[in-house]
């Protein structure tokens, strides 16, 4: 008489394992559908390029971009030659053209015209820190119309004309460059840093075009691209009104204000890199 104990046979033992590896296979399955869909993505953050203004270098965005490379974003700058919209633009797209992957553009002040006329698919936000966001057809000047928008002390005797030699875009190599003299430099452009700061500002100064200001603008890429916008309160160079005006068009809805001067990336950048944060968060896929 056979024991109960005896040995299964080979078909039951290997019915078994099929069951065995078939349940195992079914949990971990399970297991992978409840993951998130994306769990497994990595978040790319946008490359930043920050666009100086006239009357500016790039040295201006120097703590807003430590606060930003601080966050781990790629941070660059874009040399403005100021010298009008059409080749102003022209040079940037070529900058972009060497970024792989999503990139947010800041145009401040007269940078705002140079971002407006910007055209590169991978730009996912524009932000406008005190500047100028034109629809097709304005231009600097006109918009700086002191019947409608006063208040701009960017005016003789604070704005004086030189002539500039070399400029391949003037004529026979000359052209007409506005800047802001010294002694109304600070009042002007950045009235709540302090003297030091200023004198700093000035020496880094860059004239700009006469004809920048005279340019039309293209086609608006903010018609198209999610965009933000900070005013300043105490601006001496872009009317608070005028920028108002110019945000309710650009970016309904993703303006703020700060209580700062024409240049508040130098005098409040913490909250220009809030802005800027606020942006590219918001388009991160």
């Amino acid at each position: 008489m056979e024991s109960t104990s005896a040995q299964m046979s080979p078909t039951r033992q290997s019915l078994r394992i099929r069951v065995a590896a078939m349940v195992a296979l079914f949990v971990a399955a399970f297991c992978l559908s409840a993951v998130p869909a994306n769990a497994h993505q990595t978040v790319v953050k946008p490359t930043i390029v920050l666009v100086h203004g006239a009357f500016a270098d790039s040295s201006g965005w120097r703590d807003v971009a430590a606060s930003l490379t601080a966050e781990g974003y790629p941070v660059q700058t874009f040399d403005n030659p100021l010298r009008g919209p059409a080749n102003d633009s022209a040079q940037l797209e070529k900058q972009l053209a060497t970024i792989s992957g999503p990139i947010v553009l800041v145009g401040h002040s007269y940078g705002g015209v140079v971002i407006t006329n910007t055209h590169d698919s991978d730009v996912v936000a524009n932000v406008y820190i005190a500047a100028f966001a034109p629809a097709r057809g304005e231009f600097v000047q006109g918009l700086l119309n002191p019947l409608i928008y006063p208040g701009s002390r960017l005016l003789p005797p604070a704005l004086e004309l030189k002539v500039v030699e070399g400029d391949p875009t003037g004529l026979g190599g000359y052209n007409v460059d506005g800047y802001i003299a010294e002694p109304y430099f600070h009042e002007t452009f950045v009235q709540d840093v302090d003297d030091a700061t200023a004198a700093d500002m000035f020496a880094h100064q860059k004239s700009a075009a006469l004809v920048a200001n005279l340019e039309p603008s293209g086609d608006p890429s903010w018609a198209k691209v999610p965009s933000w916008y900070l005013v300043s309160r105490q601006d001496r160079v872009i009317p608070p009104a005028l920028q108002r005006f110019m945000a309710s068009r650009a970016a309904a809805g993703h303006t703020t204000e700060v209580d700062a001067s024409h240049a508040s990336l130098v005098s409040r950048p913490g909250e220009v890199t809030t802005t800027i944060l606020a942006a590219a968060t918001a388009t991160q896929g």
